[in-house]
């Protein structure tokens, strides 16, 4: 009889690696549409369940907190147990959930569903990239890298359409429906196609770790997520938004420290002795506080200000997604040859340059058809920053580390993105009240002067307590006293509307500096990359496998 682990590490049958990826990318499309394709249903949602806007706001955070807390002890499960297995369990739970979101009665049941939906979404994310780094040869990574990346680059852009879309159409149910028959045929082929790969030989499970680091960024991520809600304030007591995150620093200092003396590290510190993967957390975090700090204000002012509907603000962004899906794979292969430092360094100047001529060209008039040229421009850029940047991160990581290595790459990737909502979020928000009250001081002479103070009062409040994402924001904000003539409403009503519309455009351009910058940074940082040779990296991997042999 042999040993478990000779058995473990038996060879599974050849299958197609592009047939894989296939069914990779259906349950990550899957995930990775679910933490966007939520927001344009807020409103139908609140009248259905009978919500406040807050419960509805948790709708939204505790499916992402849950997401990107578990990342890290999810990527290294996959190691011990194999990631096929937590691709199987991760979509069983992901779909029972949405079917639960779907029939949810109450605000209480839905905010649970959407739990353990990021509890699904979790434990299968970090598979795809270990499963990709295993089955592919080194020569071959930045192809399959970059279909998958260009799903990613959809998915992200898809949800809003795709959302608005089902919304209008059917009701906000199936945003989660339509996960059903998505996830059904995703476990159907990760049984039939994906291939079961294990380890060479046991792993422990740090106990100590996964309760350390899941606290640690819980508390990080919370505070990141919730601080705007707070107005970056006190939450409970006396305890405020900025100890909650200082905390979750501390604690994840404290695991770190930790993981250098456990025989069996839930995350290797020695992935980070590899620069370019140590590089490329720093790019990722970079990158998606970018895109997310870039996406928050367009899409509000493309509601807000320009009073599209959301399935039409969605389409608005269609051209970037379909720009980035044909350029990716070209992308990737095109890392396979020439190695992927200057591809990525040109795709995030491009992206960034992109968005950064929408924000110039975005006025209070503007049309979707504004926008068209610099999108594919944004596209082109989307669809050369993922499979290079993967590759680099992922070519030296030796298979038996790949599922730790991909839980720490998707969890950079998930704090960059509460950073740049969040950070972005803040300077938007800190813009609104200072053009809102110039704005209206610039018009208060047309306003009648029993209502010239009340009026200026209004949008100075309405910046300082939130934004409104729907239609119809600016005359609102100002409350009319009893006996006001239609005549004198309506002129209000107007003169509002052009407070907000010009105060949220010049804030908006203010704020989309700080993603802009990021991105740049981004960019400037890829000249770091090490040049790895494609023998090396063969050699690598040869030197792993002959080791994973060895320890079985």
């Amino acid at each position: 009889m042999r040993p478990p682990d000779a058995m473990a590490q038996a060879p599974a049958p050849a299958r197609n690696p592009w047939l894989v990826l296939l069914v990779l990318n259906l349950g990550f499309f899957m995930i990775l549409l679910d933490t966007t394709i939520v927001n344009v249903a807020i409103p139908s949602m609140i009248d259905g369940l009978k919500a406040s806007l807050d419960q509805i706001l948790w709708v939204l955070n505790s499916y992402l907190l849950v997401y990107a807390v578990l990342l890290i002890t999810a990527g290294r499960l996959g190691d011990i147990y194999g990631p096929r297995n937590l691709i199987a369990a991760g979509l069983l739970i992901f779909i029972a959930s949405s079917a639960v979101c779907g029939l949810a009665q109450d605000p209480n049941q839905l905010i649970a569903a959407r739990i353990v939906q990021g509890v699904g979404g979790a434990l299968l994310t970090p598979q795809t990239l270990a499963i990709i780094n295993s089955i592919f040869p080194p020569e071959r990574r930045g192809a399959a890298f970059g279909i998958w990346g260009a799903v990613a680059g959809v998915a992200a852009v898809a949800g809003p359409t795709l959302g608005g879309w089902l919304t209008t159409d059917f009701t906000w149910r199936w945003i989660f429906y339509v996960n059903l028959p998505i996830g059904i045929v995703a476990l159907l082929g990760s049984f039939l196609i994906v291939p079961d790969l294990r380890p060479g030989r046991r792993h422990r499970l740090d106990v100590a770790g996964v309760l350390m680091s899941s606290l640690g960024l819980f508390l990080v991520v919370f505070g990141l997520i919730e601080g705007q809600r707070y107005d970056w304030g006190v939450i409970w007591w006396q305890i405020n938004i900025y100890e909650v995150i200082a905390a979750g620093v501390a604690i994840f200092v404290v695991f770190l420290f930790w993981e250098r003396y456990v025989d069996e590290p839930l995350v290797p510190l020695s992935l980070f002795r590899n620069r370019n993967f140590t590089l490329m957390n720093w790019v990722t975090i970079c990158l998606a506080f970018g895109m997310f700090g870039l996406f928050l204000p367009i899409s509000i002012y493309l509601q807000s200000v320009l009073g599209l509907s959301a399935l039409a603000a969605g389409l608005t962004l269609a051209p970037m997604a379909g720009t980035s899906m044909f350029v990716a794979p070209v992308a990737g292969r095109m890392s396979d040859r020439i190695g992927g430092k200057y591809i990525l360094m040109t795709g995030l100047a491009l992206f960034a340059l992109g968005m950064g001529l929408v924000a110039h060209v975005a006025g209070p008039a503007s049309t979707w058809h504004d926008f068209i040229p610099f999108l594919i421009i944004s596209g082109f850029g989307m669809g050369c920053i993922f499979a290079p940047m993967t590759t680099v991160a992922m070519r030296n990581i030796e298979p038996r580390m790949a599922g730790a290595a991909s839980g720490v790459f998707n969890t950079t990737r998930q704090v960059g993105a509460a950073l740049g909502s969040s950070v972005v979020g803040a300077v938007l928000q800190a813009g609104l009240v200072t053009h809102m009250h110039d704005q209206a001081i610039s018009r208060a002479s047309q306003v009648p002067a029993p209502f010239r103070t009340r009026f200026v009062d209004a949008f100075s409040s309405a910046g300082q307590h939130g934004l409104s994402v729907g239609r119809g924001q600016g005359g609102a904000a100002f409350q009319f006293p009893p006996g006001v003539t239609a005549q004198v409403k309506q002129m209000l009503l107007q003169l509002g509307h052009d407070v907000f519309v010009n105060g949220y455009i010049d804030a908006m351009r203010q704020s989309l500096l700080v993603p802009v910058v990021a991105m740049a940074i981004a960019s400037a940082s890829c000249l770091l990359i090490q040049k790895v040779r494609q023998a090396d990296a063969a050699a690598a991997v040869e030197r792993d496998r002959l080791r994973a042999v060895a320890e079985t």
